[in-house]
């Protein structure tokens, strides 16, 4: 009885803490300004079960892809477990679901294998990190946290799998001794490899190794859901809604400023009465050209910067990072989230209105940073969840040039051009088709 209230106490205190932490991370990405992604639901569903759920961006990669699948089934389909060991522990049973016989079977062997296979893959990842370094993961945004929270949990998931494994090599000792209250079910074609070992124990120390691996498993899976959102690892529960919500439009397409578009339709139309129209459709001011803080990005910015899984595909595939310019595509999306973490904590003390002398661009992110972009969208295209870096960039810029009337020299000299001539080129309009009189 005192097992079962302690449990039950943690179950609902692990799962109050996470949702007060989810429910900050939805109020971050509220403070984004409003943007439609809600219509072609089914494209949007078979988008989301295609790369989110069928990993079918991972590909590019085959051997990361391999093993980021062994960890991702394991991850999804040992839950399954976990739920028996979540009604284990409310009610007192043990092996709840032992009734299923023969599937119940199939159920804790494959169990068992998606953990070893979990195991392997997540030490494969620390070699790959740690022993061979490859270079996407030690660039310069790569500090010591970053690099300390995927370690952390990579570590953190073979310890789990190792206790799973463990507590059903003692279970099956127990079983085969048939000590009271252990059920005999299930089929253990990997931890029954450490049966020999653990047959040589007492009973006494035989439930108490299974009852601590069975609490440190469990109670390392409440953790774990709590390390989650302060973690990039919680793309494990984002990928989804993000792919969802992705841009379905064609790579390329830029969007147009609902004001600007008014003006210009205003100009090409001689009996327009510029003053007969509020100047947006509820009265409100104009928004801002572009962005210049974390708030004046869309939502869907913001869910794409909680998304992000620092895997730096992105910067691996960017032409102007390769090249050895400052820009790195994953730092715009950790700048960002950093940003939007620090505005939600300043919001919840200090109030709404409260201007803490930062934003996003200058305080996170230079504006050598967003000039260095070809706009080419390989950013986008790599990307395991469809993140898009290139629209936060695009707007940093267009606040640059439409309210500070900031950019680089040569495009300066093109907007000139366009202003006078009605072209990029240095040439009036009579003169463009001297060109044919030469030829």
């Amino acid at each position: 009885m005192i097992s079962t209230i302690i449990f039950g106490l943690l179950l609902l205190g692990s799962i109050a803490l996470f949702s007060l932490k989810a429910r900050s991370i939805y109020s971050n990405i509220r403070m984004g300004r409003s943007v439609n992604r809600c219509g072609n639901r089914l494209q949007r569903i078979k988008t989301m079960l295609k790369v989110a759920f069928g990993q079918s961006k991972m590909g590019s990669r085959p051997i990361a892809a391999i093993l980021h699948l062994f960890v991702y089934v394991g991850f999804v389909i040992i839950n399954l477990e976990v739920l028996e060991i979540v009604i284990d522990g409310l009610f007192g049973t043990h092996r709840v679901f032992a009734s299923l016989g023969g599937f119940y079977n199939v159920l804790i062997a494959s169990f068992e294998v998606l953990a070893l296979l979990v195991i392997v893959a997540c030490v494969a990842f620390l070699i790959r990190r740690n022993v061979i370094k490859i270079k996407r993961f030690h660039l310069a945004e790569m500090t010591k946290w970053p690099k300390s929270d995927a370690n952390i949990i990579l570590v953190v998931e073979i310890m789990l799998m190792t206790a799973f494994l463990k507590m059903n090599a003692a279970d099956a000792v127990l079983q085969s001794r048939g000590v009271e209250h252990y059920t005999v079910a299930g089929s253990f074609p990997v931890s029954s490899m450490l049966v020999p070992l653990f047959d040589s124990f007492s009973t006494d120390f035989l439930i108490f190794t299974e009852r601590f691996c069975w609490w440190f498993h469990i109670v390392g899976i409440f953790l774990f859901l709590n390390y989650l959102p302060y973690s990039k690892h919680f793309h494990i529960m984002l990928a989804f809604p993000n792919t969802y919500f992705s841009n379905l439009e064609k790579k390329g397409k830029f969007t147009n400023m609902e004001s600007v578009t008014n003006e210009v339709k205003l100009m090409f139309d001689p009996g327009a009465d510029p003053y007969a129209a509020p100047p947006s459709a509820d009265g409100a001011a104009p928004q801002r050209f572009g962005a210049r803080d974390a708030t004046d990005l869309t939502w869907k910015n913001l869910l794409d910067a909680y998304t992000c899984t620092e895997c730096g595909r992105c910067t691996a595939a960017c032409p102007a990072n390769l090249t050895g310019k400052k820009l790195s595509p994953r730092k715009i999306m950790m700048d960002t989230r950093d940003r939007i973490e620090e505005m939600g904590k300043n919001k919840a003390k200090q109030g709404a209105d409260y201007d803490d002398g930062k934003s996003l661009l200058g305080t996170y992110i230079t504006e050598e940073e967003i000039w260095a972009c070809t706009s080419c969208n390989a950013c986008v295209q790599e990307c395991p969840v469809n993140i898009d870096p290139l629209d936060i960039i695009l707007e940093l810029r267009r606040y640059l040039v439409m309210e500070q009337s900031k950019a680089p020299q040569e495009l300066n000299t093109m907007f000139t051009n366009i202003e006078n001539n009605g072209a990029p080129w240095q040439f009036p309009p009579a003169d463009r088709l001297k060109w044919a009189e030469e030829s």
